[in-house]
């Protein structure tokens, strides 16, 4: 009878072991465990920490004791194998009592796992500082939290665990602080997805400090210091070190077992060791990816798991071959649920495989349906065949089974034409008739075939702004609520009577809240002949959650803010309005919101409820800048609820209330270049103390405020004459001085430009998106021959009636 021993009694091991038996009862089985417990739910640790998993023993899928008898298998804790001899077949095993015996096998699996990083740092050892691998730091973790009065906790490393452990430790009543060395949390996923994570976390009153480096910690009465490379410290109760983990292969390396080159065992695709009699599975192996071909460590319960069933036929005579995994993962983050699968665009590049990518956004099920949540896919894939190379998901619900769909189209090398073709189950409640994963095949086919070039919120971001042009396809009114700075809003329903207002000699780059309607306008461009234009991939959503600042605030909080994580039935009053905008993507929540401050009287409340991340935070900014108080907030699965009090005109808090006119008008007479720039300039900087500033253009300053492509119009002769003589539009513009038939203009726009200075077609997109009013003189037009179609859309048309109005509502008043 064959003698098999097992070295590792938790995931694969303990399935190894189950897997044998079932198909063999006459083999001899022993499984030897270091600690002292078997096949439990490691995955669970961190909620049994938090208090969400109240029962300990629910941890254990299997004691010892049942395992043995079930199986009718020997197993052994608190039993460590220090040593290998594979030439004689034995193994060493020391005993918790310090003993130690020999035993022999004849077909070993070793299922070490693997260990956490714990680097040499000073003051590494210090009460208080702990890793989380087994069940044994979990009960050291708990049993400090509940003897101390924890109130703060660090967690060093923003990976799977490191986030679960922040939330499980909030939920046990400490503020939490993440340190990253990286500049994202999950490191598997791409940057823009992990920005929405970030966005989360902030929204759960977590501190993160990215980009930050560790140095050493000290022990003092109060706690612990943690302090960075950086200079900065952090005073905390409690340290998490979830750094990382490495394959435990010190066994293997004695035995001169051969490792790869990532570090650990190497083995065959039977899970076969350099000897033949003995296999190795789960944490402790490297295996080539599928897609790169190259070696890699795959810490996952899922595969070890299926390794353990494989190796298991193959050490009774099978020859069953394992086909590697592609790392599909999933996490929890507080109401978040986060997953990805194959490759992100940042490994992709690593290795130096052509890609391309495609963001999008759906919902969780159908919008019309009650509780539909948020949901974003990014996929990347082959420009030659459409070759799927990994998806990663963000979202509250329905997030596992998109993931768990892409996974199985990836590992079997599907393409994203098979996400098109994937037959989803359709009802209100679980989907929508074009499901999400449908929605990312459609994108990812309309950028590999031409229909679509697109532009990423990181192309964007290092992009030079005086040379392409934003366009904001969005309605005038979420425009005013939330926009690009310098962009020029021409709504997706208005683009086929504004064709004259999109300039051909520049880059285009069309952009909505989430890249649905930047899409429709980028085709409808396209079918009018033009082929300047991109559109921004994942919209506005992902460019604003990629570039927000995330560094932690001192004191952040409101004079007009309650910050409360609940909001409490007591603090709600009776005659609260309870508004429904589930489902609006930003910024239609924040407008619903304005919309129903409007309707409503001073001293009344707003209860409002919305599934956009950002909402939270955007309604609290939105009161500080209106006067409106900001009562209290509620973010749970996904659902972000907050309470606004309506304040009245002579509350003092209110921005409205102001003892006498605060704002600026400006006469602009000329059309010189240089006073033109002024003009601007002093514009937005009013505009950006909060000002109401109005620039009134009358006579030649009209020019300024010319459209570069301009319809053509029927005009008198006087007005013909008067249109070639003054400049057509702003970039003809003059100096005041030392023109030099036109030389001193183009001398200007040159050194502005070399010194990075906005151009003025620049400043004046910065003055309308900052609310600035542009008038145009109706008089000085009909002297002029200057028709309305000739101005930017935005101009409104006034009389002096109108001049003198805002002048008498202003405090300071410029002729220029």
């Amino acid at each position: 009878m064959s003698k098999i021993v097992i070295i590792g009694g938790v995931a694969g091991g303990a399935t190894t072991a189950a897997r044998i038996r079932r198909n063999n009862e006459k083999v001899e089985i022993i499984l030897l465990e270091k600690g002292q417990y078997i096949s439990y739910a490691n995955c669970g640790l961190p909620y049994y920490i938090g208090g969400v998993i109240t029962d300990r023993d629910r941890l254990f899928v299997q004691t010892p004791e049942s395992f043995g008898n079930r199986f009718n298998i020997d197993v052994r804790t608190n039993s460590e194998v220090i040593h290998i001899n594979k030439e004689d077949k034995t193994i060493q095993i020391k005993k918790d009592d310090g003993s130690s015996y020999e035993e022999s096998y004849d077909k070993l699996l070793i299922s070490t796992g693997a260990t956490p990083v714990k680097p040499p740092l000073p003051g590494i050892d210090s009460e208080g500082i702990f890793t989380l691998r087994n069940v044994n730091d979990t009960d050291q973790i708990k049993a400090f939290i509940d003897n101390r009065n924890v109130k703060n906790a660090v967690v060093i490393g923003g990976g799977f665990i490191g986030l679960e452990m922040a939330e499980n430790l909030q939920e046990a009543g400490a503020k939490v602080s993440i340190v990253e060395m990286a500049d994202q949390v999950m490191a598997p996923i791409d940057f823009s997805m992990a920005s929405l994570v970030h966005q989360h976390l902030l929204e759960k009153d977590v501190d993160l400090y990215l980009k930050e480096a560790v140095t050493s910690f000290e022990k003092k009465d109060a706690g612990l210091i943690v302090n960075f490379k950086s200079g900065k410290q952090l005073q905390t109760d409690l340290v998490i070190l979830s750094i990382g983990v490495r394959p435990l292969t010190t066994l293997a390396k004695e035995a001169n077992l051969e490792l790869g080159t990532t570090g650990g065992i190497k083995v065959n695709k039977q899970l076969q060791t350099s000897d033949k009699d003995i296999y190795a599975i789960g944490d402790a192996i490297e295996f080539p990816h599928p897609i790169t071909g190259k070696p890699w460590l795959n810490y996952l319960a899922g595969p070890a798991n299926r390794q353990g069933r494989i190796a298991g036929d193959n050490i009774l005579g099978d020859n069953r071959e394992y086909e590697g995994a592609i790392g599909t993962a999933i996490a929890k983050v507080f109401d978040l649920t986060v997953a990805s699968t194959g490759l992100p665009a940042k490994r992709l590049k690593q290795e130096g495989i052509e890609y391309l990518s495609s963001t999008t956004h759906g919902s969780s099920h159908a919008g019309y349906y009650p509780d539909a949540l948020p949901l974003s896919i990014k996929i990347t894939f082959s420009p030659k065949d459409g070759k799927l190379y990994g998806a990663q998901i963000v979202g509250y619900d329905g997030v596992d089974k998109r993931i768990d769909q892409i996974a199985l189209i990836i590992k079997h090398q599907g393409t994203i034409y098979d996400l098109m073709a994937v037959e989803h189950a359709y009802a209100p409640p679980f989907s929508s008739a074009k499901d999400p994963v449908a929605i990312a095949g459609y994108t990812a086919e309309n950028i590999l075939k031409g229909k679509l070039k697109i532009v990423t919120w990181r192309d964007l971001k290092n992009t030079d702004l005086n040379k392409v042009v934003l366009v904001d396809v969005c309605t005038e009114a979420e425009c005013a609520v939330s926009t690009l700075p310098g962009s020029l809003n021409i709504p997706l329903d208005d683009m086929r009577n504004r064709l004259n207002d999109i300039p051909k000699d520049k880059d285009v780059y069309l952009f909505c809240a989430v890249g649905l309607r930047g899409y429709l306008a980028y085709r409808l461009l396209a079918g009018q002949g033009f082929t300047n234009m991109y559109s921004l991939s994942g919209g506005t959503k992902i460019y604003k959650a990629a570039t927000m600042d995330t560094a932690p605030k001192k004191n952040d909080s409101s004079n007009n803010s309650i910050r409360a994580n609940e909001i409490k039935e007591n603090t709600i009053p009776s005659e609260t309005i309870k508004i429904d905008a589930c489902g609006l993507q930003c910024p239609g929540p924040i407008m619903k919101l304005k919309q129903s401050i409007d309707e409503i009287e001073p001293n009344q409340c707003i209860q409002i409820t919305s599934t956009d991340p950002a909402f939270a935070r955007d309604a609290e900014a939105w009161c500080g800048s209106t006067g409106n108080q900001f009562i209290s907030k509620n973010s749970e699965k996904g659902k972000h609820t907050i309470l606004i009090k309506k304040s009245s005109p002579e509350d003092s808090n209110s921005a409205k209330a102001v003892s006498s006119p605060k704002g600026k008008t400006f006469i602009m007479f000329s059309d010189n270049l240089d006073k033109a720039l002024a003009t601007f300039i002093l514009a937005n900087g009013a505009a950006a103390t909060g000002q109401k500033v109005t620039i009134f253009f009358t006579f030649w300053g009209l020019n300024v405020i010319k459209r570069a492509n301009k319809p053509k119009l029927k005009k008198d002769l006087i007005s013909r004459m008067f249109s070639m003589m003054m400049p057509s539009d702003s970039k003809k513009l003059k100096l005041s001085q030392m023109n030099m038939g036109g030389m001193g203009r183009k001398m200007m726009r040159y050194v502005m430009k070399s010194k990075n200075i906005d151009s003025l077609e620049s400043l004046r997109r910065q003055a309308l998106m900052s609310g600035v009013e542009f008038i145009a003189c109706q008089m000085s037009m009909d002297v002029m021959g200057v028709d309305k179609e000739e101005l930017l859309p935005e101009v409104t048309i006034g009389g002096v009636a109108t001049y003198m109005e805002r002048a008498d509502q202003a405090n300071g008043n410029l002729f220029i």
